[in-house]
């Protein structure tokens, strides 16, 4: 099977053997705008949490920063874009989605 010619609801996430390969898929997984905001606050929202860690030494901020972007990602996927994270199935690859997604919303390729 050809993950990228694929429907998504029939794709394995755990198929693709490259992240540009990933990466369609995962945008198809993230249509909805309100899940890509949702997605573009919890990275913020971490970010500001590492820079948090990095200012003050204290380790809460980790976890504070891991429940702010997956929190927010996650109520995105299931209230609004209503399926099931590619974060379960290929973390790494769904982590640097999360990432280049954000980057592709702050130069306009991808609409907020």
């Amino acid at each position: 099977m050809n993950p990228s010619t694929a429907s998504a609801a029939s794709v394995d996430p755990k198929a693709f053997t490259s992240f540009a390969s990933f990466y369609p898929f995962y945008l198809g997984e993230h249509a909805n705008r309100t899940c890509r905001r949702l997605h573009f606050l919890g990275s913020t929202l971490a970010l500001l949490c590492l820079a948090m860690l990095l200012a003050t030494g204290r380790p809460g901020w980790l976890l504070a920063g891991l429940l702010c972007g997956y929190g927010c990602a996650w109520i995105g996927h299931f209230v609004f874009e209503k399926n099931k994270p590619a974060s379960f199935k290929r973390p790494l690859y769904s982590f640097m989605g999360d990432w280049v997604m954000y980057k592709d919303i702050w130069t306009g390729r991808i609409p907020f």
